[in-house]
Protein backbone atom coordinates (compact mmCIF):
# COMPACT_ATOMS: atom_id res chain seq x y z
CA UNK A 1 0.00 0.00 0.00
CA UNK A 2 2.63 2.36 0.87
CA UNK A 3 4.17 1.67 -2.36
CA UNK A 4 0.59 2.41 -4.45
CA UNK A 5 0.50 5.93 -2.21
CA UNK A 6 3.62 6.72 -3.87
CA UNK A 7 2.85 5.31 -7.16
CA UNK A 8 -0.72 7.20 -6.86
CA UNK A 9 1.18 10.56 -5.22
CA UNK A 10 3.52 10.78 -8.21
CA UNK A 11 0.82 10.28 -10.61
CA UNK A 12 -1.00 13.41 -9.38
CA UNK A 13 1.66 15.50 -9.10
CA UNK A 14 2.76 14.97 -12.85
CA UNK A 15 -0.79 15.87 -13.78
CA UNK A 16 -0.71 18.71 -11.45
CA UNK A 17 2.34 19.94 -13.41
CA UNK A 18 0.57 19.69 -16.62
CA UNK A 19 -2.40 21.51 -15.43
CA UNK A 20 0.20 24.16 -14.68
CA UNK A 21 1.98 24.35 -18.05
CA UNK A 22 -1.81 24.39 -19.94
CA UNK A 23 -2.81 27.00 -18.30
CA UNK A 24 0.97 29.22 -18.73
CA UNK A 25 0.30 28.22 -22.19
CA UNK A 26 -3.33 30.03 -22.75
CA UNK A 27 -2.32 32.89 -20.70
CA UNK A 28 0.58 33.30 -22.99
CA UNK A 29 -1.48 33.15 -25.92
CA UNK A 30 -3.97 35.54 -24.62
CA UNK A 31 -1.96 37.88 -24.40
CA UNK A 32 -0.08 37.62 -27.61
CA UNK A 33 -3.75 38.55 -28.67
CA UNK A 34 -4.30 41.08 -26.63
CA UNK A 35 -0.86 42.70 -27.59
CA UNK A 36 -1.57 41.80 -31.80
CA UNK A 37 -4.82 44.04 -31.35
CA UNK A 38 -3.07 46.83 -29.82
CA UNK A 39 -0.45 46.51 -32.12
CA UNK A 40 -2.85 46.49 -34.68
CA UNK A 41 -5.11 49.71 -33.12
CA UNK A 42 -1.73 51.42 -32.97
CA UNK A 43 -0.83 50.89 -36.58
CA UNK A 44 -4.54 51.96 -38.06
CA UNK A 45 -3.95 55.11 -35.96
CA UNK A 46 -0.75 55.85 -37.00
CA UNK A 47 -2.23 55.66 -40.75
CA UNK A 48 -4.98 57.67 -40.02
CA UNK A 49 -2.80 60.52 -38.82
CA UNK A 50 -0.55 60.03 -42.05
CA UNK A 51 -3.28 60.06 -44.52
CA UNK A 52 -4.53 63.26 -42.58
CA UNK A 53 -0.98 65.20 -42.68
CA UNK A 54 -0.76 64.70 -46.42
CA UNK A 55 -4.60 66.05 -47.18
CA UNK A 56 -3.27 68.82 -44.65
CA UNK A 57 0.03 69.84 -46.80
CA UNK A 58 -2.09 69.39 -50.53
CA UNK A 59 -4.46 71.95 -49.18
CA UNK A 60 -1.56 74.27 -47.70
CA UNK A 61 -1.24 77.55 -49.35
CA UNK A 62 2.38 77.43 -47.78
CA UNK A 63 2.45 74.13 -50.19
CA UNK A 64 0.98 76.16 -53.37
CA UNK A 65 3.31 78.89 -52.91
CA UNK A 66 6.42 76.52 -52.41
CA UNK A 67 5.65 75.03 -55.79
CA UNK A 68 5.14 78.01 -57.49
CA UNK A 69 8.12 80.02 -56.23
CA UNK A 70 10.49 76.73 -57.23
CA UNK A 71 9.21 77.17 -60.58
CA UNK A 72 9.86 81.08 -60.83
CA UNK A 73 12.34 80.69 -63.79
CA UNK A 74 10.68 78.33 -65.67
CA UNK A 75 7.39 80.67 -65.59
CA UNK A 76 9.67 83.81 -66.57
CA UNK A 77 11.63 82.80 -69.68
CA UNK A 78 13.34 86.15 -69.82
CA UNK A 79 15.29 86.20 -66.10
CA UNK A 80 16.11 82.36 -67.23
CA UNK A 81 17.54 83.99 -69.61
CA UNK A 82 19.61 86.80 -68.38
CA UNK A 83 20.73 85.15 -65.40
CA UNK A 84 22.79 82.76 -68.38
CA UNK A 85 24.04 85.63 -69.85
CA UNK A 86 25.31 86.57 -66.47
CA UNK A 87 27.00 83.61 -65.65
CA UNK A 88 27.93 82.83 -69.38
CA UNK A 89 26.28 79.79 -69.51
CA UNK A 90 25.13 77.65 -72.51
CA UNK A 91 21.99 75.03 -72.30
CA UNK A 92 24.30 72.31 -72.46
CA UNK A 93 26.19 73.56 -69.05
CA UNK A 94 22.45 73.19 -67.40
CA UNK A 95 21.89 69.68 -68.36
CA UNK A 96 22.60 67.49 -66.07
CA UNK A 97 24.64 64.77 -68.01
CA UNK A 98 27.21 68.41 -68.77
CA UNK A 99 30.42 67.42 -70.41
CA UNK A 100 31.25 70.91 -69.77
CA UNK A 101 31.17 70.75 -65.94
CA UNK A 102 33.06 67.03 -65.95
CA UNK A 103 35.92 69.26 -67.43
CA UNK A 104 35.35 71.72 -64.94
CA UNK A 105 35.45 69.02 -62.10
CA UNK A 106 38.86 68.13 -63.95
CA UNK A 107 40.73 71.33 -64.01
CA UNK A 108 40.04 71.68 -60.06
CA UNK A 109 41.34 68.54 -59.58
CA UNK A 110 44.19 68.97 -61.58
CA UNK A 111 44.79 71.92 -60.52
CA UNK A 112 45.45 70.25 -56.84
CA UNK A 113 47.89 67.56 -57.99
CA UNK A 114 50.12 70.28 -59.76
CA UNK A 115 51.02 71.78 -56.22
CA UNK A 116 51.32 68.82 -54.84
CA UNK A 117 53.58 67.52 -58.09
CA UNK A 118 55.48 70.80 -57.67
CA UNK A 119 56.21 70.18 -53.41
CA UNK A 120 57.65 67.06 -54.35
CA UNK A 121 59.79 68.19 -57.14
CA UNK A 122 57.88 66.14 -60.03
CA UNK A 123 58.02 69.54 -61.90
CA UNK A 124 57.79 67.59 -65.50
CA UNK A 125 54.22 65.60 -64.14
CA UNK A 126 53.14 69.21 -63.39
CA UNK A 127 53.89 71.13 -66.18
CA UNK A 128 52.04 68.24 -68.27
CA UNK A 129 49.16 68.83 -65.75
CA UNK A 130 49.41 72.79 -66.34
CA UNK A 131 49.45 72.29 -70.28
CA UNK A 132 45.98 69.99 -69.96
CA UNK A 133 44.34 72.36 -67.76
CA UNK A 134 45.05 75.02 -70.26
CA UNK A 135 43.64 73.34 -72.91
CA UNK A 136 40.97 72.51 -70.94
CA UNK A 137 40.50 76.00 -70.21
CA UNK A 138 40.74 76.91 -74.13
CA UNK A 139 38.18 74.48 -74.71
CA UNK A 140 36.11 75.64 -72.46
CA UNK A 141 36.07 79.27 -73.11
CA UNK A 142 35.26 79.16 -76.75
CA UNK A 143 32.57 76.97 -75.82
CA UNK A 144 31.00 80.03 -73.13
CA UNK A 145 32.10 82.85 -75.52
CA UNK A 146 30.84 81.02 -78.86
CA UNK A 147 27.30 79.95 -77.49
CA UNK A 148 27.64 76.64 -79.03
CA UNK A 149 27.61 72.99 -77.97
CA UNK A 150 30.77 71.23 -77.16
CA UNK A 151 31.85 68.88 -80.35
CA UNK A 152 32.03 65.19 -79.59
CA UNK A 153 35.65 64.98 -80.92
CA UNK A 154 37.28 68.03 -78.41
CA UNK A 155 34.92 66.74 -75.17
CA UNK A 156 36.57 63.41 -75.45
CA UNK A 157 39.95 64.44 -76.31
CA UNK A 158 40.00 66.91 -73.70
CA UNK A 159 38.42 64.33 -71.38
CA UNK A 160 40.27 61.53 -71.88
CA UNK A 161 43.76 63.13 -71.98
CA UNK A 162 43.09 65.09 -68.66
CA UNK A 163 41.51 61.70 -67.33
CA UNK A 164 44.92 59.76 -68.12
CA UNK A 165 46.44 62.52 -66.62
CA UNK A 166 44.76 62.50 -63.24
CA UNK A 167 44.64 58.58 -63.25
CA UNK A 168 48.46 58.94 -63.15
CA UNK A 169 48.33 61.54 -60.34
CA UNK A 170 46.44 58.66 -58.35
CA UNK A 171 48.98 55.86 -58.73
CA UNK A 172 51.89 58.12 -57.59
CA UNK A 173 50.68 57.77 -53.98
CA UNK A 174 51.62 61.20 -52.61
CA UNK A 175 51.99 60.90 -49.11
CA UNK A 176 49.17 62.90 -47.68
CA UNK A 177 50.62 63.43 -44.33
CA UNK A 178 53.93 64.42 -45.58
CA UNK A 179 52.34 66.80 -48.02
CA UNK A 180 50.30 68.47 -45.10
CA UNK A 181 53.19 68.47 -42.92
CA UNK A 182 55.38 70.07 -45.66
CA UNK A 183 52.07 72.70 -46.50
CA UNK A 184 52.19 73.68 -42.81
CA UNK A 185 55.68 74.49 -42.75
CA UNK A 186 55.14 76.65 -45.74
CA UNK A 187 52.58 78.55 -44.14
CA UNK A 188 55.33 79.03 -41.16
CA UNK A 189 57.78 80.72 -43.46
CA UNK A 190 55.06 82.98 -44.59
CA UNK A 191 54.30 84.08 -41.79
CA UNK A 192 57.92 84.57 -40.67
CA UNK A 193 57.95 86.47 -43.80
CA UNK A 194 55.43 88.55 -43.31
CA UNK A 195 56.44 89.70 -39.83
CA UNK A 196 59.52 90.75 -41.42
CA UNK A 197 57.99 92.96 -43.40
CA UNK A 198 55.71 94.46 -40.90
CA UNK A 199 58.80 94.96 -38.80
CA UNK A 200 60.70 96.42 -41.63
CA UNK A 201 57.74 99.06 -42.30
CA UNK A 202 57.45 99.84 -38.78
CA UNK A 203 61.16 100.62 -38.84
CA UNK A 204 61.31 102.74 -42.26
CA UNK A 205 57.63 104.34 -40.76
CA UNK A 206 59.56 105.36 -38.18
CA UNK A 207 62.43 106.85 -39.86
CA UNK A 208 60.19 108.73 -41.97
CA UNK A 209 58.27 110.01 -38.92
CA UNK A 210 61.50 110.87 -37.48
CA UNK A 211 62.63 112.56 -39.87
CA UNK A 212 62.30 116.38 -40.59
CA UNK A 213 60.79 116.97 -44.18
CA UNK A 214 63.51 119.35 -46.63
CA UNK A 215 61.06 121.97 -47.16
CA UNK A 216 60.88 122.83 -43.09
CA UNK A 217 64.77 122.95 -42.95
CA UNK A 218 64.10 125.31 -45.72
CA UNK A 219 61.98 127.04 -44.08
CA UNK A 220 63.88 127.73 -41.35
CA UNK A 221 67.15 128.71 -42.80
CA UNK A 222 65.17 131.19 -45.08
CA UNK A 223 63.44 132.50 -42.05
CA UNK A 224 66.84 133.25 -40.51
CA UNK A 225 68.15 134.64 -43.12
CA UNK A 226 65.10 137.00 -43.62
CA UNK A 227 66.08 138.05 -39.74
CA UNK A 228 69.80 139.49 -40.34
CA UNK A 229 68.68 140.89 -44.27
CA UNK A 230 65.45 142.42 -42.73
CA UNK A 231 66.23 145.87 -40.06
CA UNK A 232 62.65 146.49 -39.62
CA UNK A 233 62.02 143.16 -37.93
CA UNK A 234 64.03 144.05 -34.94
CA UNK A 235 62.17 147.18 -34.90
CA UNK A 236 59.00 145.54 -35.50
CA UNK A 237 59.75 143.11 -32.55
CA UNK A 238 60.71 145.69 -30.09
CA UNK A 239 57.38 147.39 -30.76
CA UNK A 240 55.50 144.48 -30.02
CA UNK A 241 57.16 143.62 -27.47
CA UNK A 242 55.89 146.80 -25.45
CA UNK A 243 52.42 145.69 -25.91
CA UNK A 244 53.00 142.03 -25.21
CA UNK A 245 54.38 142.50 -21.21
CA UNK A 246 51.38 143.12 -19.74
CA UNK A 247 49.13 140.68 -22.07
CA UNK A 248 51.28 137.55 -21.21
CA UNK A 249 50.16 138.18 -17.55
CA UNK A 250 46.60 138.80 -17.81
CA UNK A 251 44.65 135.70 -16.11
CA UNK A 252 41.42 137.44 -18.08
CA UNK A 253 43.08 136.59 -21.06
CA UNK A 254 42.83 133.03 -22.87
CA UNK A 255 46.22 131.39 -22.47
CA UNK A 256 47.57 128.56 -24.67
CA UNK A 257 50.77 127.00 -24.90
CA UNK A 258 52.48 124.99 -27.18
CA UNK A 259 56.52 123.59 -27.12
CA UNK A 260 57.87 123.10 -30.65
CA UNK A 261 60.83 123.04 -33.03
CA UNK A 262 58.82 122.78 -36.40
CA UNK A 263 57.39 126.54 -37.10
CA UNK A 264 55.24 125.35 -40.13
CA UNK A 265 53.28 123.05 -37.48
CA UNK A 266 52.82 125.80 -34.35
CA UNK A 267 51.96 128.66 -37.12
CA UNK A 268 48.88 125.91 -38.45
CA UNK A 269 47.83 125.55 -34.14
CA UNK A 270 47.77 129.03 -33.88
CA UNK A 271 45.59 130.12 -37.34
CA UNK A 272 43.19 127.28 -36.50
CA UNK A 273 43.10 128.68 -32.99
CA UNK A 274 42.73 132.15 -34.31
CA UNK A 275 40.30 131.38 -36.93
CA UNK A 276 37.62 129.37 -35.18
CA UNK A 277 38.06 131.79 -32.15
CA UNK A 278 35.05 134.37 -31.41
CA UNK A 279 37.72 136.67 -29.84
CA UNK A 280 41.01 136.05 -31.26
CA UNK A 281 42.28 139.19 -29.75
CA UNK A 282 41.65 138.30 -26.70
CA UNK A 283 43.93 134.97 -27.20
CA UNK A 284 47.66 134.70 -26.13
CA UNK A 285 49.93 131.70 -27.32
CA UNK A 286 53.28 131.12 -25.10
CA UNK A 287 55.60 129.45 -27.60
CA UNK A 288 58.97 127.45 -26.34
CA UNK A 289 61.50 126.32 -28.79
CA UNK A 290 64.94 125.50 -28.71
CA UNK A 291 67.92 127.66 -29.71
CA UNK A 292 67.93 126.54 -33.45
CA UNK A 293 64.77 127.14 -34.15
CA UNK A 294 63.87 130.21 -32.23
CA UNK A 295 64.76 132.71 -34.83
CA UNK A 296 62.89 131.21 -37.59
CA UNK A 297 60.24 130.75 -35.06
CA UNK A 298 60.53 134.96 -33.96
CA UNK A 299 60.38 135.57 -37.70
CA UNK A 300 57.67 134.04 -39.12
CA UNK A 301 55.27 135.46 -35.69
CA UNK A 302 56.72 138.87 -36.78
CA UNK A 303 55.77 138.77 -40.19
CA UNK A 304 52.19 137.53 -40.04
CA UNK A 305 49.33 138.55 -37.91
CA UNK A 306 46.79 136.18 -36.72
CA UNK A 307 43.64 137.97 -36.54
CA UNK A 308 45.21 139.82 -33.41
CA UNK A 309 46.47 136.45 -31.53
CA UNK A 310 49.80 138.02 -28.94
CA UNK A 311 52.30 135.61 -29.65
CA UNK A 312 55.14 135.14 -27.10
CA UNK A 313 58.08 132.96 -27.97
CA UNK A 314 61.01 131.43 -25.95
CA UNK A 315 64.00 129.16 -26.23
CA UNK A 316 64.24 126.44 -23.25
CA UNK A 317 68.16 127.62 -23.36
CA UNK A 318 66.72 130.65 -21.39
CA UNK A 319 65.53 128.24 -18.54
CA UNK A 320 68.43 128.16 -16.16
CA UNK A 321 67.08 126.14 -13.59
CA UNK A 322 66.43 123.22 -16.09
CA UNK A 323 69.54 121.62 -14.98
CA UNK A 324 70.66 118.06 -14.59
CA UNK A 325 70.74 118.78 -10.74
CA UNK A 326 66.93 119.68 -10.63
CA UNK A 327 65.43 117.39 -13.58
CA UNK A 328 65.59 114.01 -13.63
CA UNK A 329 65.14 113.38 -17.38
CA UNK A 330 68.60 115.34 -17.62
CA UNK A 331 70.25 113.56 -14.75
CA UNK A 332 69.52 110.25 -16.17
CA UNK A 333 70.99 111.29 -19.74
CA UNK A 334 74.19 111.62 -18.05
CA UNK A 335 74.51 108.11 -17.16
CA UNK A 336 76.29 105.73 -19.45
CA UNK A 337 73.63 102.86 -19.34
CA UNK A 338 70.80 105.55 -20.02
CA UNK A 339 72.67 106.50 -23.10
CA UNK A 340 73.43 102.92 -24.51
CA UNK A 341 69.32 102.07 -23.50
CA UNK A 342 68.24 105.16 -25.36
CA UNK A 343 70.43 105.33 -28.31
CA UNK A 344 71.20 101.69 -29.12
CA UNK A 345 68.72 99.55 -27.61
CA UNK A 346 69.85 96.94 -25.26
CA UNK A 347 71.66 93.82 -25.94
CA UNK A 348 68.91 91.39 -26.66
CA UNK A 349 67.26 93.76 -29.29
CA UNK A 350 63.56 93.37 -27.97
CA UNK A 351 63.27 97.40 -27.50
CA UNK A 352 61.34 98.35 -30.34
CA UNK A 353 62.37 101.39 -32.39
CA UNK A 354 59.56 103.58 -31.62
CA UNK A 355 60.79 103.39 -28.05
CA UNK A 356 64.13 105.63 -29.24
CA UNK A 357 62.36 108.39 -30.67
CA UNK A 358 64.04 111.31 -30.33
CA UNK A 359 60.74 113.14 -29.37
CA UNK A 360 60.78 110.90 -26.05
CA UNK A 361 64.16 112.51 -24.85
CA UNK A 362 63.51 115.97 -25.91
CA UNK A 363 63.05 118.53 -22.99
CA UNK A 364 60.66 120.51 -24.64
CA UNK A 365 58.76 117.30 -24.40
CA UNK A 366 59.26 117.36 -20.70
CA UNK A 367 58.48 120.76 -20.45
CA UNK A 368 54.64 120.09 -19.72
CA UNK A 369 55.34 119.39 -16.12
CA UNK A 370 56.89 122.33 -15.52
CA UNK A 371 54.49 124.97 -16.68
CA UNK A 372 53.75 126.51 -12.89
CA UNK A 373 57.31 127.68 -13.03
CA UNK A 374 57.40 128.38 -16.96
CA UNK A 375 54.23 130.76 -16.23
CA UNK A 376 54.47 131.47 -12.85
CA UNK A 377 51.87 134.79 -12.93
CA UNK A 378 49.50 132.82 -14.40
CA UNK A 379 46.35 130.62 -13.17
CA UNK A 380 44.77 128.62 -15.85
CA UNK A 381 45.89 127.23 -19.46
CA UNK A 382 45.40 125.52 -22.45
CA UNK A 383 48.12 123.18 -23.65
CA UNK A 384 48.31 122.02 -27.27
CA UNK A 385 50.49 119.79 -29.18
CA UNK A 386 51.93 121.01 -32.20
CA UNK A 387 49.60 118.39 -34.06
CA UNK A 388 46.69 119.92 -33.51
CA UNK A 389 44.17 121.89 -35.59
CA UNK A 390 41.32 123.61 -33.53
CA UNK A 391 38.23 123.37 -35.46
CA UNK A 392 36.29 125.38 -32.75
CA UNK A 393 36.30 128.39 -30.42
CA UNK A 394 38.16 127.23 -27.23
CA UNK A 395 36.73 129.74 -24.78
CA UNK A 396 35.07 127.72 -23.19
CA UNK A 397 37.54 126.09 -21.95
CA UNK A 398 38.74 128.26 -19.37
CA UNK A 399 35.24 128.66 -17.81
CA UNK A 400 34.77 124.97 -17.51
CA UNK A 401 35.13 123.93 -13.06
CA UNK A 402 37.89 121.47 -12.86
CA UNK A 403 36.08 120.48 -9.14
CA UNK A 404 39.55 121.17 -7.29
CA UNK A 405 41.47 118.87 -9.99
CA UNK A 406 44.48 120.28 -11.92
CA UNK A 407 43.99 118.94 -15.52
CA UNK A 408 41.16 118.59 -16.95
CA UNK A 409 41.20 115.97 -20.27
CA UNK A 410 39.20 113.56 -22.46
CA UNK A 411 39.83 110.12 -21.32
CA UNK A 412 40.84 107.11 -23.49
CA UNK A 413 39.79 104.02 -22.04
CA UNK A 414 37.54 103.23 -24.56
CA UNK A 415 39.07 100.20 -25.28
CA UNK A 416 41.30 97.94 -22.80
CA UNK A 417 44.18 98.94 -25.06
CA UNK A 418 44.72 102.67 -23.03
CA UNK A 419 44.16 101.74 -19.40
CA UNK A 420 47.16 101.74 -17.20
CA UNK A 421 48.04 98.12 -17.60
CA UNK A 422 49.09 98.86 -21.14
CA UNK A 423 51.53 102.07 -20.72
CA UNK A 424 53.03 100.68 -16.87
CA UNK A 425 54.99 97.56 -15.92
CA UNK A 426 52.23 96.39 -13.32
CA UNK A 427 54.83 93.82 -12.80
CA UNK A 428 56.71 95.56 -10.39
CA UNK A 429 55.51 96.64 -6.81
CA UNK A 430 55.51 99.71 -6.42
CA UNK A 431 53.07 99.97 -9.24
CA UNK A 432 50.60 97.34 -7.99
CA UNK A 433 50.61 99.04 -4.28
CA UNK A 434 49.45 102.60 -6.22
CA UNK A 435 47.65 102.17 -9.12
CA UNK A 436 44.50 100.95 -9.99
CA UNK A 437 46.31 98.79 -13.39
CA UNK A 438 42.29 99.11 -15.20
CA UNK A 439 42.29 102.66 -14.27
CA UNK A 440 41.89 105.11 -17.41
CA UNK A 441 44.19 106.37 -19.57
CA UNK A 442 44.08 109.78 -21.23
CA UNK A 443 45.78 111.64 -23.59
CA UNK A 444 48.10 115.07 -23.69
CA UNK A 445 47.53 116.89 -26.78
CA UNK A 446 44.57 119.66 -25.43
CA UNK A 447 44.56 119.38 -21.57
CA UNK A 448 43.71 122.27 -19.48
CA UNK A 449 45.51 122.86 -16.52
CA UNK A 450 44.93 124.91 -13.21
CA UNK A 451 48.07 126.11 -12.39
CA UNK A 452 46.77 127.60 -9.09
CA UNK A 453 45.94 124.26 -7.91
CA UNK A 454 49.36 122.71 -9.67
CA UNK A 455 51.06 124.53 -7.02
CA UNK A 456 49.34 123.53 -4.11
CA UNK A 457 49.21 119.69 -4.99
CA UNK A 458 53.06 119.58 -5.57
CA UNK A 459 52.60 117.72 -9.29
CA UNK A 460 56.13 118.85 -10.49
CA UNK A 461 57.28 117.09 -7.25
CA UNK A 462 55.47 113.70 -7.89
CA UNK A 463 56.79 113.77 -11.62
CA UNK A 464 60.15 114.31 -10.21
CA UNK A 465 59.27 111.09 -7.63
CA UNK A 466 58.23 108.84 -10.19
CA UNK A 467 61.14 109.33 -12.79
CA UNK A 468 63.74 108.98 -9.77
CA UNK A 469 61.96 105.82 -9.51
CA UNK A 470 62.38 104.63 -12.98
CA UNK A 471 66.11 105.16 -13.16
CA UNK A 472 66.42 101.75 -14.47
CA UNK A 473 63.57 101.74 -16.98
CA UNK A 474 61.44 99.21 -14.72
CA UNK A 475 58.69 101.29 -14.08
CA UNK A 476 57.94 102.08 -18.31
CA UNK A 477 60.09 101.92 -21.06
CA UNK A 478 59.76 105.84 -22.29
CA UNK A 479 57.76 108.66 -23.52
CA UNK A 480 55.91 111.22 -21.45
CA UNK A 481 52.54 109.97 -20.87
CA UNK A 482 53.74 106.77 -19.02
CA UNK A 483 55.10 109.66 -15.77
CA UNK A 484 51.66 111.87 -17.13
CA UNK A 485 49.29 109.18 -15.66
CA UNK A 486 51.57 108.85 -12.76
CA UNK A 487 51.66 112.59 -11.17
CA UNK A 488 48.36 113.60 -12.32
CA UNK A 489 46.60 110.25 -11.06
CA UNK A 490 43.58 111.31 -9.07
CA UNK A 491 43.73 114.86 -10.07
CA UNK A 492 41.88 114.50 -13.49
CA UNK A 493 38.57 116.02 -14.74
CA UNK A 494 37.06 114.26 -17.43
CA UNK A 495 35.88 116.02 -20.22
CA UNK A 496 33.77 115.63 -23.38
CA UNK A 497 35.24 113.62 -25.52
CA UNK A 498 34.46 116.05 -28.49
CA UNK A 499 37.02 118.57 -27.02
CA UNK A 500 39.88 116.29 -28.05
CA UNK A 501 39.47 113.73 -30.97
CA UNK A 502 42.46 111.49 -31.62
CA UNK A 503 43.74 109.13 -33.86
CA UNK A 504 44.10 111.00 -37.47
CA UNK A 505 47.59 110.07 -37.13
CA UNK A 506 47.30 106.30 -37.27
CA UNK A 507 43.85 105.24 -37.60
CA UNK A 508 40.66 105.90 -39.34
CA UNK A 509 37.94 107.87 -37.39
CA UNK A 510 34.20 108.76 -37.93
CA UNK A 511 34.01 111.23 -40.38
CA UNK A 512 31.11 113.31 -38.15
CA UNK A 513 33.15 112.56 -34.95
CA UNK A 514 36.07 115.00 -36.59
CA UNK A 515 32.99 117.68 -38.07
CA UNK A 516 31.75 118.01 -34.22
CA UNK A 517 35.56 117.58 -33.01
CA UNK A 518 36.85 120.75 -31.15
CA UNK A 519 40.63 119.78 -31.23
CA UNK A 520 41.58 117.00 -33.60
CA UNK A 521 44.98 115.38 -33.34
CA UNK A 522 47.36 113.51 -35.50
CA UNK A 523 48.92 111.69 -32.51
CA UNK A 524 51.03 108.56 -34.35
CA UNK A 525 53.31 109.01 -36.97
CA UNK A 526 51.70 109.92 -39.87
CA UNK A 527 51.71 113.92 -39.08
CA UNK A 528 50.24 115.99 -41.63
CA UNK A 529 53.47 117.56 -42.68
CA UNK A 530 55.20 114.20 -43.38
CA UNK A 531 54.87 112.54 -46.62
CA UNK A 532 53.13 109.42 -45.60
CA UNK A 533 50.12 111.64 -43.82
CA UNK A 534 46.83 110.40 -44.44
CA UNK A 535 46.04 112.39 -46.99
CA UNK A 536 41.65 111.76 -45.95
CA UNK A 537 42.54 113.48 -42.94
CA UNK A 538 45.77 116.15 -44.51
CA UNK A 539 43.46 118.19 -45.89
CA UNK A 540 41.81 119.66 -42.40
CA UNK A 541 45.28 120.58 -42.07
CA UNK A 542 45.76 122.21 -45.22
CA UNK A 543 43.08 124.95 -44.74
CA UNK A 544 45.22 126.44 -41.68
CA UNK A 545 48.22 126.27 -44.01
CA UNK A 546 48.87 129.31 -46.30
CA UNK A 547 50.82 127.76 -49.21
CA UNK A 548 50.71 131.23 -51.33
CA UNK A 549 53.13 132.52 -49.46
CA UNK A 550 56.34 133.20 -50.96
CA UNK A 551 58.86 131.30 -48.56
CA UNK A 552 56.64 128.22 -48.72
CA UNK A 553 56.65 128.48 -53.01
CA UNK A 554 60.28 128.80 -52.62
CA UNK A 555 60.78 126.03 -49.95
CA UNK A 556 58.57 123.74 -52.34
CA UNK A 557 56.14 123.12 -49.29
CA UNK A 558 52.75 122.52 -51.24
Amino acid sequence: MLRGDVVGGGRRRVGGGVDFRRKKWLWKTMMNAITDSSSRLWLLITCFLLLLLLLYLRSSPTHSFHYSSSSLISQNPYRARSITEDLNVTEEMLNPYSISRQLVDQISLAKTFVVIAKENKNLQFAWELSEQIRNSQFTLSKVATSRSPLSNDASETAIRRMAILLYQAQQIHYDGAAMLMRLKGQIQVLEDKANTEKEKSTRYGQIAAEEVPKGLHCLSTRLTMEWFKNSNLNQKEITNGRLMKEKIKDNTLYHFCVFSDNVLAVSAVVNSTASNSNHPDRIVFHLVTDEINYISMRVWFSMNNFKGVTVEVQKIEDFSWLNASYVPVLKQLQDTNTQNFYFSGNANGRIPIKFRNPKYLSLLNHLRFYLPEVYPALEKMVFLDDDVIVQKDLSQLFKIDLNGNVMGAVETCMETFHRFHKYLNYSHPLLRAHFDPDACGWAFGMNVFDLKEWRKRDVTGIYHYWQEQNADHTLWKLGSLPPGLLAFYGLVETLDPKWHVLGLGYSTVDSATIRNGAVVHWNGNQKPWLKIANEKYKVIWDKYVEYSHPFLQSCNIF
